[in-house]
């Protein structure tokens, strides 16, 4: 991936939200997510992002999936943010996440064993961007 499609962004405001309970997907896949509701007009075009997420009075690099997850259900939208680096209970917390870089689109995977190793994938772009952006290092 070279640095153009990383840094394709479309810039936005950061959104804000409550985090809910979700079906604990990105538990059982080994990258938990804080999960917020949107409506679509209200985040970027649907993809995989580095983000950063603001909770509590603390900033974390995050890697966040939004959109309808066509892998599993393709659902209502929903912002699935990994806090990278995190241990703890996010539930009933307002999260605010600001988009930082674009890393793809949505997309179907041929395996759910592919799909993790695409969001390890993710993860450690994500880490890149916000380290390269002197966000965190």
């Amino acid at each position: 991936m070279n640095n153009r499609q990383v840094l394709d962004v479309i810039p936005s405001s950061p959104v804000m939200g409550q985090v809910l309970h979700g079906q604990k997907v990105g538990r059982r896949l080994g990258f938990p997510t804080a999960n917020l509701s949107l409506a679509e007009a209200d985040g970027p075009p649907f993809g995989v992002y580095a983000v950063l997420a603001r909770v509590g009075g603390h900033c974390y690099a995050a890697s966040a999936s939004w959109g309808r997850r066509p892998h599993f259900d393709n659902g209502r939208p929903l912002l699935e943010v990994h806090l990278l680096d995190f241990e703890g209970d996010l539930y009933g917390c307002d999260l605010e996440v600001e988009f930082v870089a674009r890393l793809r689109g949505e997309q179907i995977f041929s395996s759910t064993d592919a799909l993790i190793e695409q969001i390890a994938i993710d993860v450690r772009t994500t880490r890149s961007i916000l380290s390269n952006i002197g966000a965190f290092m």
